[in-house]
């Protein structure tokens, strides 16, 4: 067999990223007694009423057969009347996703050609990057830099896209609002910002609102702010705030026009979103958000002990971010150049896990993003 005749995987996977998380959990095989920080994991399970609404509806017959593409039209609702109150976004349609991941996957189809670029800043999520990859745009993901406070540098976005390089066609760009992995929430004037320069330049904006609910307003930082537009898609999830992980509900808030085209791409991925977990969503958000900042509160103590202990060992100023989400950045230490090194003798020597800030496009002494 000739090699233009080899079976092999498509171009588009090969030169996808590999998930730093499995790779994190290869390297702890086998190894006992590991506290891992690297998987954004809350420690509380989901609401009381939620996993009664699960339990009812395990005997429920409609549980078993699809449901509406989009989600359940009584979660839906009662979606975006939360959006409404809570993030101020009207006008919106919603699309309940299988999280938040499958939610950018379907923007990534949904709005962008092969020969288009989009936008990370970083230090990105990592799978931002892949689902552009995979999908084919792996010459076309634009990393753009971050200011020295891990925010996203506008004047660089305002700059490209009035003078693209090479041809590009940037059509979409992409912020986490708290920021993963940087922790920083976006303030209100730098995110209208982004928007205006996006909307100017006929460019789509994503914002990830996944961390929506974690900020720590008591140490003097600003809440969460949304934004909406008819160039602007928002994306939110049930898995953090209501430690719902493995049921795998998020969503899409976006402009009607791109309700038919987001539904080819639902009906061929997911056909619709599993009906238990919607059920039990649903009654997740009469929890609501209160019993989210409940939970929240208790991580602010969690915060501070592992910004004490790393700064005993390496200094003030190691630790960087963390205003809002769940996430610190950590300088590596003096000396150390290769982070995967570094979180590899972490958890050999001291039985911790991070992930290697490499891995989000972190550059210069910085290795890890910790809980």
């Amino acid at each position: 067999m000739s090699p233009s005749q080899e079976l092999r995987p498509s171009k588009r996977i090969r030169f996808t990223d590999e998930p730093c998380i499995v790779a994190m959990q290869r390297m702890l095989r086998g190894k006992d007694g590991i506290m891992s920080l690297a998987q954004g994991i809350v420690h509380w399970s989901p609401p009381a009423s939620a996993l009664e609404a699960a339990r009812k509806a395990a005997e429920e017959a409609d549980t078993n057969s699809y449901c509406a593409d989009d989600g359940l039209p009584a979660f839906r609702e009662a979606l975006k009347e939360k959006l409404k109150k809570e993030n101020g976004l009207e006008g919106v349609e919603v699309m309940v996703t299988a999280g938040a991941n499958q939610a950018y996957t379907n923007l990534v189809c949904t709005l962008l050609d092969e020969e288009d670029s989009a936008v990370l800043f970083r230090p990105f999520y990592f799978n931002h990057r892949m689902a552009l990859q995979m999908t084919g745009g792996h010459a076309n993901v634009v990393l753009a830099p971050s200011t020295k406070e891990y925010l996203p540098d506008v004047e660089w976005l305002e700059k490209r896209l009035s003078q693209p390089i090479n041809g590009e066609r940037i059509r979409m760009v992409t912020v986490v609002n708290p920021g993963n992995p940087t922790g920083m929430i976006l303030p209100k004037d730098l995110l209208e910002r982004l928007s205006a320069a996006c909307q100017r330049h006929q460019v789509w904006l994503v914002v990830d609102n996944t961390y929506e609910h974690f900020t720590y307003e008591e140490e003097g930082h600003a809440p969460h702010f949304s934004i909406s537009g008819d160039h602007v898609v928002n994306v939110f999830s049930f898995s953090k705030a209501f430690g719902m992980m493995g049921w795998r509900i998020g969503y899409l808030a976006f402009p009607p026009i791109l309700g038919p085209e987001l539904m080819k791409v639902q009906d061929t991925i997911a056909i619709c979103p599993a009906v238990a977990s919607q059920k039990a969503a649903l009654a997740a958000l009469d929890a609501g958000r209160q019993w989210v900042k409940e939970h929240v509160r208790g991580l602010k103590e969690n915060r501070r002990l592992v910004v004490a202990a790393v700064e005993d060992t390496l200094g003030r100023g190691a630790v960087a971010g963390g205003s809002g989400a769940i996430y610190l950045m950590v300088k590596l230490p003096d000396g150390f150049e290769n982070d995967t090194r570094v979180v590899e003798w972490l958890s050999e020597k001291h039985k911790v896990c991070a992930i290697p800030g490499s891995a989000c496009g972190s550059w210069d002494q910085e290795f890890g993003i910790q809980h």
